[in-house]
Protein backbone atom coordinates (compact mmCIF):
# COMPACT_ATOMS: atom_id res chain seq x y z
CA UNK A 1 0.00 0.00 0.00
CA UNK A 2 1.31 3.44 -0.70
CA UNK A 3 2.01 5.82 1.62
CA UNK A 4 0.72 9.38 1.32
CA UNK A 5 2.10 12.62 2.42
CA UNK A 6 0.33 14.76 4.89
CA UNK A 7 -0.18 17.21 2.10
CA UNK A 8 -1.81 14.46 -0.30
CA UNK A 9 -3.94 13.58 2.53
CA UNK A 10 -5.65 17.31 3.15
CA UNK A 11 -5.74 17.65 -0.61
CA UNK A 12 -7.90 14.45 -0.64
CA UNK A 13 -9.98 15.30 2.61
CA UNK A 14 -10.68 18.43 0.67
CA UNK A 15 -11.49 16.91 -2.85
CA UNK A 16 -14.11 14.73 -0.84
CA UNK A 17 -15.60 17.42 1.30
CA UNK A 18 -16.29 18.86 -1.93
CA UNK A 19 -18.64 15.79 -3.11
CA UNK A 20 -20.86 16.35 0.32
CA UNK A 21 -24.42 17.66 -0.38
CA UNK A 22 -25.09 19.17 3.31
CA UNK A 23 -28.76 19.28 4.24
CA UNK A 24 -30.41 22.73 4.02
CA UNK A 25 -31.40 24.67 7.48
CA UNK A 26 -35.27 23.19 6.77
CA UNK A 27 -34.28 19.55 5.65
CA UNK A 28 -32.37 19.72 9.24
CA UNK A 29 -35.05 21.35 11.12
CA UNK A 30 -37.48 18.76 9.92
CA UNK A 31 -35.32 15.50 10.60
CA UNK A 32 -34.75 16.98 13.72
CA UNK A 33 -38.54 17.42 14.79
CA UNK A 34 -38.93 13.96 13.38
CA UNK A 35 -36.73 12.83 15.74
CA UNK A 36 -38.15 14.41 19.11
CA UNK A 37 -41.64 13.13 17.74
CA UNK A 38 -40.18 9.35 17.08
CA UNK A 39 -38.33 9.54 20.82
CA UNK A 40 -41.66 10.78 22.52
CA UNK A 41 -43.61 7.62 20.75
CA UNK A 42 -41.04 5.38 21.89
CA UNK A 43 -41.12 6.49 25.25
CA UNK A 44 -44.77 6.54 25.62
CA UNK A 45 -45.00 3.27 24.32
CA UNK A 46 -42.54 1.66 26.34
CA UNK A 47 -44.10 3.49 29.06
CA UNK A 48 -47.51 1.90 28.66
CA UNK A 49 -45.64 -1.20 28.62
CA UNK A 50 -44.10 -1.15 31.36
CA UNK A 51 -47.27 -0.08 33.54
CA UNK A 52 -48.90 -3.46 31.78
CA UNK A 53 -46.04 -5.77 32.51
CA UNK A 54 -46.11 -4.43 36.52
CA UNK A 55 -49.82 -4.89 36.33
CA UNK A 56 -50.07 -8.30 35.10
CA UNK A 57 -47.26 -8.85 38.15
CA UNK A 58 -49.06 -7.56 40.76
CA UNK A 59 -52.05 -9.88 39.44
CA UNK A 60 -50.23 -12.90 39.09
CA UNK A 61 -48.06 -12.75 42.36
CA UNK A 62 -50.56 -10.18 44.83
CA UNK A 63 -48.01 -8.14 45.02
CA UNK A 64 -48.65 -4.35 45.92
CA UNK A 65 -52.37 -2.66 46.47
Amino acid sequence: MAKTTPGQFVRQVRQELSKVTWPTRKETTISTVMVFIMVTLAALFFLIVDQLLAWGVQLVFGLGG
